[in-house]
Formats: structure tokens, C-alpha cells, sequence
């Protein structure tokens, strides 16, 4: 009975086997393109660090007056699509961005936000890097901001 308690106190012997486990919070959000389970013939899940993406890029792609019951949710990139092509509009662009996952998005970290004229295209490309706090990797999400005539 004395050795339980002693070993309770204090580690004996090699301390590299310990090891400090700790439990992380699954992320769960739906698929939008709602692919089906072969066998459950159910919705698949996204998880962990792709459902942070996912909610990510939908921030992105979303625009204000979007969502019923929260207007201001999104970074309305398309509202700046038709601005002029210039030096001030990607600032805005990598601003709103900047806006809106700060504001939302608590779970990452931005590390880096590159906004890339395409006006042969009549686009912008739009690559956000960050980190995701609770895994500490470092992901990217990349969209294409496009102009329809």
C-alpha cells in the first residue's frame, strides 16, 4: 500500500514513457456538397482541421445580407469585384478578409493574407494561410474571386 503512494507522489524510473495526453475538441461541420456514405447512406461529415477550412472559405465566399438572421456575417468580396482593378481594391479585398476571420473565425490564427490581380481574367485569386490553434498545423484556403460580364 505504501508503494502506491509513494508512486503516486513522484515518478521512478525512465521518465520517457510518461506521457502527457491531451484530449482534443473534434470539429464536426456538414459537407455542402452532401456526398453520401456508401454503406450508411448518410451525409458525410467534414472533420477536425477540413471542417475549420470548410468554415473558413465559406466566411469568405459569403456576402453581407447572405444569412437572415446575421447580415453582417461574411467578408463581401463580391461587392468589390467591380471596383477598379487597382492597388486600393486589393488592399480592401485582404482588409475584409482580414475583417471577417478575425472577427469569426476564434479557432486559427492568420499568418498571412496575398490577394493576386487576374485582370486578364477578370479575377482576383485569394490565398489565406493561418494556423489552426488546437492542432498547431498550418493550413491555406485558396478561392478565385471571378467577374461575369
Amino acid at each position: 500500500m505504501a508503494s502506491l503512494i509513494q508512486s503516486d507522489k513522484s515518478i521512478i524510473g525512465d521518465v520517457s514513457k510518461s506521457k502527457i495526453v491531451s484530449k482534443k475538441k473534434p470539429w464536426r461541420d456538414l459537407d455542402l456538397s452532401l456526398k453520401i456514405h456508401p454503406i450508411r447512406k448518410d451525409i458525410i461529415p467534414l472533420k477536425d482541421d477540413v471542417a475549420i477550412k470548410n468554415a473558413v472559405r465559406n466566411l469568405l465566399v459569403s456576402n453581407f445580407f447572405d444569412r437572415p438572421f446575421s447580415p453582417e456575417l461574411g467578408a463581401n468580396l463580391k461587392g468589390l469585384l467591380f471596383e477598379p482593378a487597382d492597388y486600393i481594391t486589393r488592399i480592401d479585398i485582404k482588409q475584409n478578409v482580414r475583417d471577417v476571420l478575425v472577427k469569426y473565425e476564434q479557432r486559427i490564427e492568420l499568418l498571412k493574407v496575398n490577394v493576386l490581380d487576374l485582370s486578364d481574367q477578370n479575377a482576383y485569386r485569394v490565398i489565406v494561410q493561418f494556423r489552426i490553434k488546437e492542432y498547431d498545423t498550418e493550413e491555406s484556403v485558396e478561392i478565385v474571386l471571378r467577374r461575369l460580364k
